[in-house]
């Protein structure tokens, strides 16, 4: 008997490989621990935003900015994008779309129904942002992509109210009792497709293909999957929904990723053909910029060190441009990712951009080892029980006090914490 030849052999190594690789991407959702952090950094940083911006809204986006509600719907003919601003220029208008905007942020980062959040957390990003283009800076354009990617995602698979919800299900089930039924989940995607049928008909979702298609499709599919999840849990077009959803959730992370390595490779390679960049100087010279000097004295000090500026100069272009070749080495991955996260920190604090360091550390922490994410989860899950028991002892009421039998001599006086005859 002849034994199976190389060829042979090699070829069935990688087809095990590829059905193995096929399974994976498709039987569930990875990095779901990932896209919770990216989900909660993203919102996070939007929803703080907003409330600091609050008493400068109608500047910044509002009918009292700079750049009117004319000038802004001639520029939205020409390039299509999408603003719901545009719906109408009155001032209950744009208060109501900057309050649907900063409750969705706040319910998307709990973990709230998280795909219809998403949605409404996408409309109003979009909405705020094609209204006034010229008002923000790179970490408005990292939120505005991270908005988009994140209604793909299946990112509330932890860390979120929805987790919470499925769980309590499952342990309903397992018990033998009904779960409760859901008819907030209905209601909203029913009141949101009264709001897109409308507009899709009456031109209202800018000029682009893409983005009515995919708001049909996450109607249309979120309402498939609801009547499947009623009327036959276990056909095979669940399972068909199941998987394309993981497929989804799984191409819109790679792409998170290959933005953020995008993002780090074009800067660094931008920075070396700088000649401050070159002899070690360009971190100086915003450090003496009044606009982005919160703390002059801190930044002074650090700008009178040559050494200093000259290390943080270099280091900078070196780990931007380092960054995408380190993915396939663990250990140098994840050191350069505290780097980059210690680098956006001190950008937020020396330069004063907080919002623009919160959303780059949001899209870096999709990178971030799910080793350490679980230790994490774990650790903020004792803080938070050590701090309910402690409340819940502070506002524990005294016991009754029980009644001593009339036999019992009452202690004397001078006793350690006795009682007296009248107390």
């Amino acid at each position: 008997m002849s034994a199976p030849s190389p060829v042979h052999e090699s070829a069935g190594t990688v087809g095990r490989s590829l059905a193995r690789a096929v399974q994976r991407v498709t039987a569930s959702p990875l990095g779901a621990y990932q896209s919770a952090v990216v989900r909660i950094g993203v919102s996070a940083t939007y929803l703080l935003f907003l409330l600091r911006e609050l008493p400068h809204r109608h500047e910044l986006y509002g009918p009292d900015g700079p750049w009117s509600w004319g000038m802004a719907r001639r520029l939205i003919s020409n390039n299509d994008s999408f603003t719901v601003l545009m719906w109408s220029d009155g001032t209950i208008w744009f208060e109501t779309v900057y309050a649907i905007t900063l409750v969705s942020a706040a319910l998307l980062m709990t973990g709230w129904r998280t795909r219809a959040t998403s949605v409404l957390f996408m409309a109003g990003v979009l909405s705020l942002q094609n209204r006034s283009i010229f008002m923000g800076d790179g970490g408005d354009n990292v939120i505005h992509l991270m908005a988009v990617y994140l209604v793909l995602t299946r990112c509330a698979r932890v860390w979120s109210l929805d987790a919470r919800r499925v769980s309590r299900s499952a342990l309903c089930r397992e018990e033998g009792a009904r779960p409760p039924r859901d008819v907030v989940g209905p209601v909203l995607w029913a009141v949101l497709g009264c709001v897109l049928l409308p507009a899709t008909f009456m031109g209202g979702l800018g000029g682009t293909w893409w983005l009515p298609s995919l708001l049909w499709v996450l109607w249309l599919g979120n309402g498939a999957w609801w009547a499947l999840n009623r009327h036959a849990p276990g056909h095979e077009l669940r399972v068909l929904l199941d998987v394309l959803a993981n497929l989804a959730h799984n191409a819109a992370l790679l792409v998170i990723m290959a933005e953020v390595c995008l993002v780090y490779a074009t800067a660094g390679w931008y920075k070396i053909q700088g000649s401050r960049w070159q002899d070690g100087t360009a971190i100086y010279y915003p450090l003496k910029l009044d606009y982005f000097a919160p703390w002059p004295g801190l930044s002074g000090l650090l700008a009178s060190s040559a050494l200093a500026v000259m290390v943080l100069t270099y280091a900078t272009v070196i780990v931007q441009v380092a960054f995408p070749f380190t993915l396939f080495n663990r250990r140098v991955k994840n050191v350069l990712l505290v780097l980059m996260i210690g680098e956006h920190a001190g950008i937020a604090v020396l330069l004063g951009l907080p919002f623009f360091s919160m959303a780059m550390i949001a899209a870096d922490a999709v990178f971030l080892p799910t080793v350490f994410l679980v230790w994490l989860g774990q650790k903020g899950w004792l803080v938070r029980q050590r701090l309910v028991s402690r409340a819940a002892g502070a506002l524990r009421l005294p016991g009754q006090r029980r009644a001593a039998p009339a036999d019992e001599e009452a202690p004397r006086g001078g006793g350690g914490g006795g009682h007296t005859l009248v107390g």
